[in-house]
């Protein structure tokens, strides 16, 4: 009986197996990557799209119940919405929380008491190091800012009408 020895021996990949498989991952990283920056630009755009949202439903959920309450002039404190505590102008419009202030004139402060305010507990940070929105009220209106994308995004609040404006650079 004989014996076969099996002499063959076992190599690595050959250099052009390596090379194709290299070339293969290129391509595919080629497709792929530019779909995740873009992936995460939609998530930033969806964010702000979001609070713009959650920022008009309290603005007019404020509205809504201060003329459930009867109210036809500014208040402040207004019952049954949030903490009772947000304050409105003549037109019933929020202006501000702590403050107690009714004009629809906005400072940067009133403008983070509104927005703490409508938003309540979820809101996105507009204070300290790690802001994810920071606050101008450049002509009286309430500007924020999203950060986290450094594109310079925005949402507006008049006080004076109740608009939020959202700009996605």
């Amino acid at each position: 009986m004989a014996h076969h020895k099996n002499t063959r021996r076992h190599r690595g990949f050959t250099l052009i197996e390596l090379v194709v498989v290299i070339a293969i991952l290129a391509i595919l990283a080629a497709f792929a990557l530019p779909r995740f920056a873009q992936l995460s630009e939609q998530a930033h755009e969806s964010t702000i799209r979001a609070t713009s949202g959650a920022l008009a439903a309290g603005v007019a959920l404020a509205k809504t119940q201060w003329v459930s309450n009867g109210f036809t002039s500014a208040t402040t404190n207004v019952v049954g919405f949030g903490n009772d505590d947000v304050d409105v102008s003549d037109e019933g419009w929020a202006t501000s929380v702590a403050s107690n202030d009714t004009s629809a004139s906005m400072s940067a402060a009133k403008c983070q008491e509104v927005w703490l305010g409508v938003l309540q507990s979820n809101a996105p940070r507009v204070t300290g190091a790690d802001s994810e929105y920071t606050i101008t009220a450049p002509g009286g209106d309430c500007v924020f800012t999203y950060e986290l994308d450094g594109q310079g995004s925005t949402i507006a609040y008049d006080a004076d009408t109740g608009d939020i404006s959202t700009t996605i650079n």
